[in-house]
């Protein structure tokens, strides 16, 4: 049991990357507090973690909203006492536009959620690893804002036992398309976007992503820190 006595806070956790890291977390000894915006799969999720054994919890709600990010991190605490490990892995995409194009709602729906979200989780969380001498945060970095929010994380909070790193994903298979209206994609960029796809060396399965995340989440990784972790079968050497 890798992370046996441990408490894991997993956001986008209903689906895709984030269910395969709490099912794994899980399974691994971990107490697992499950966020996700759609209920449902939230509780599928939380359902049938608790039918193999495993022990979590799960709150729904948009992570942009600080409430709803801060109250992760409060379920945690009085539902298990603790916190050791945050994964900031709730994310959308974008409509494949270029800045020109790019609309004020898309700039601030993925920001909020991609960026806002991290941050508010993080803050939180924090204080309560300083206090108890020390965690893990990890992101999965969709922008390169949040590769800048994990360095400095990392920095600040090295001499105090909290470790922060990144995992940037590849092509991975998930439902983020979901996040995506077709009527609104542009055409220009998503025809660029899709060279670059054909690149891809292999598409990931999420459980790859969650291997990674547990070494990251565990003691074995205790000198990792502040590392942008590509997971993409070599797509970033293209």
């Amino acid at each position: 049991m890798r992370l046996q006595g441990k408490v894991a806070v997993i956001t986008g956790a209903g689906s895709g990357m984030g269910l395969a890291m709490a099912t794994r977390f899980a399974a691994e000894g971990a107490s697992v507090v499950a966020g996700d915006w759609n209920g449902q799969r939230l509780d599928t999720a939380v359902a049938s973690i608790q039918a193999s054994g495993g022990t979590i919890v799960g709150a729904q709600g948009n992570i942009a909203d600080q409430a709803t990010a801060e109250n992760l991190i409060d379920l945690a605490l009085s539902t298990y006492g603790r916190l050791d490990v945050l994964c900031n892995n709730a994310g959308v995409m974008d409509y494949m536009q270029g800045v020109g194009e790019l609309s004020d709602d898309i700039w601030r729906r993925v920001l909020s959620i991609n960026l806002d979200g991290p941050m508010f989780t993080s803050r939180r969380a924090i204080g309560h690893m300083l206090t108890q001498g020390g965690g893990s945060i990890i992101n999965t970095a969709s922008k390169h804002a949040l590769v800048g929010l994990t360095r400095n994380t990392a920095w600040m909070y090295a001499t105090k036992g909290i470790r922060c790193n990144a995992i940037c994903p590849g092509a991975t298979v998930t439902n983020i398309g979901e996040t995506m209206l077709p009527e609104r994609m542009d055409a220009a960029g998503s025809e660029r976007a899709g060279a670059f796809a054909a690149l891809a060396p292999a598409s990931l399965d999420p459980t790859d992503i969650a291997s990674l995340a547990l070494f990251l989440a565990s003691d074995e990784s205790r000198h990792i820190n502040g590392a942008i972790i590509p997971a993409d079968a070599g797509w970033a050497a293209v």
